[in-house]
């Protein structure tokens, strides 16, 4: 497998990780929501991941003091599988780390048992549920936490 390059996303790759969102997500993020996150919201910090000079995955992530929530993290379907979504979520939470967080945290749908592995396998813990998180369908939300320091 060819090395995958994570770098932080920048204005020019929103229509990129709009289309990977859109083929990830039941319920999308607009392109101006990403292009809010990057322009407006001091306290996001967004990554890519570059897979042989394409745009193939993404991840946000929020800072605030010493704390980091994952806001979405999504792979290509076609990328899935390769290890791609670990490396990337392994960059994001060291970023997050220098930055000064101690701790990470993020939701995942309870049926999501891939994530749930894969996060799981990076030291994430279950935290508790957010009951009717996902307004597509009210499926409850698996709320997951690590400790960075």
């Amino acid at each position: 497998m060819s090395e995958v390059d994570i770098r932080l996303m920048t204005v020019e790759d929103v229509d990129k990780v709009h289309e990977i969102e859109k083929n990830s997500f039941t319920m999308p993020w607009t392109k101006e929501s990403f292009w809010n996150e990057l322009t407006n919201n001091y306290f996001a910090v967004y990554h890519v991941a570059e897979y042989e000079g394409e745009i193939v995955g993404y991840c946000g992530m929020w800072l605030v003091l010493d704390e980091s929530q994952i806001t979405n993290i999504a792979i290509l379907p076609d990328y899935r599988g390769r290890g791609l979504g670990e490396k990337l979520l392994v960059a994001v939470m060291n970023a997050a780390k220098k930055k000064g967080a101690a701790v990470m945290s993020l939701e995942v749908r309870v049926s999501n048992e891939p994530a749930q592995g894969l996060y799981k396998k990076l030291g994430f813990q279950p935290g508790g549920i957010r009951k009717n998180y996902y307004s597509d369908n009210q499926e409850d939300a698996l709320v997951m936490w690590v400790r960075l320091s």
